[in-house]
């Protein structure tokens, strides 16, 4: 685990169901671990990297990357994708997310603008098992923020497990606003549940979570039963990329 985890059943808890975690309505800075004014940063030595899930919030910048960073956060919203549960249960006890192509669709996300050295960082945080980092191009990125109006190119982390499924489609994150979304969406609890009530029926939420983040050998094996029946992953703008240290 790239981060400190919570020592205690409640953090765990409170961590897992918990995501995509708190963010801000607007653009930010990411500085001293808090949530600033956009000012005072330029973006020359930065690229964009899209934040569809946990990354979009100041809490899990401030996990992965300390206090010192400073990171500007701006809001976009890119056509013809949503924001979707991925197929996969994270080290921390979540429902993770992943971007899925949902043509006449639009969804509001972050784009995190990092350097060099905060891109190997968040690499490691992202992993290779559970994502595939790539380059999206030809895309219509609007931007509220930032260094100009708009993106046709920007980096993401993609889910290598495809989409949690409901009734054969993926399901939309509820915490994350879309126009024209072709999907339900759900909140964190609601997709745990899910998954609990699919694959392990026996168990009480709360264990199960506690049994994903504690034994890392049975999560992998409930994430191979979720990636068994997932709605195959879509992404016709997306190449794949290499993650390996430099």
């Amino acid at each position: 685990m790239p981060w400190k985890l919570p020592d205690d059943d409640a953090g765990i808890l409170a961590l897992a169901k918990s995501y995509p975690y708190d963010a801000p309505g607007g653009s930010y800075l990411f500085a001293d671990g808090v949530a600033c004014a956009l000012t005072g940063i330029g973006y020359g030595d930065r690229v964009p990297v899209i934040a569809h899930g946990s990354n979009r919030a100041p809490e899990q910048l401030r996990r992965k990357f300390g206090a010192a960073a400073r990171i500007p956060v701006t809001i976009g919203w890119l056509a013809d994708y949503d924001v979707v549960y991925s197929a996969h249960i994270t080290q921390y006890g979540a429902v993770a997310s992943t971007l899925q192509h949902a043509p006449g669709a639009r969804v509001r996300l972050s784009i995190t603008w990092l350097n060099e050295r905060q891109l190997a960082r968040m690499h490691e945080t992202e992993g290779p098992t559970n994502y595939t980092f790539g380059r999206l191009s030809g895309i219509e990125l609007r931007l509220e923020a930032g260094p100009g109006d708009r993106c046709v190119e920007a980096f993401v982390y993609l889910g290598r497990n495809g989409c949690l499924d409901l009734d054969g489609g993926p399901i939309g994150l509820a915490a994350t606003q879309a126009d024209g979304r072709p999907y339900v969406a759900r909140h964190q609890e609601e997709a745990l549940a899910m998954v609990r009530d699919r694959h392990r029926g026996d168990m009480a939420l709360d264990a199960m979570i506690l049994e994903a983040v504690r034994q890392p050998a049975w999560r992998m094996a409930l994430v191979a039963e979720m990636k068994a029946r997932a709605v195959v992953a879509a992404a016709p703008h997306f190449e794949a990329l290499d993650m390996s240290p430099r």
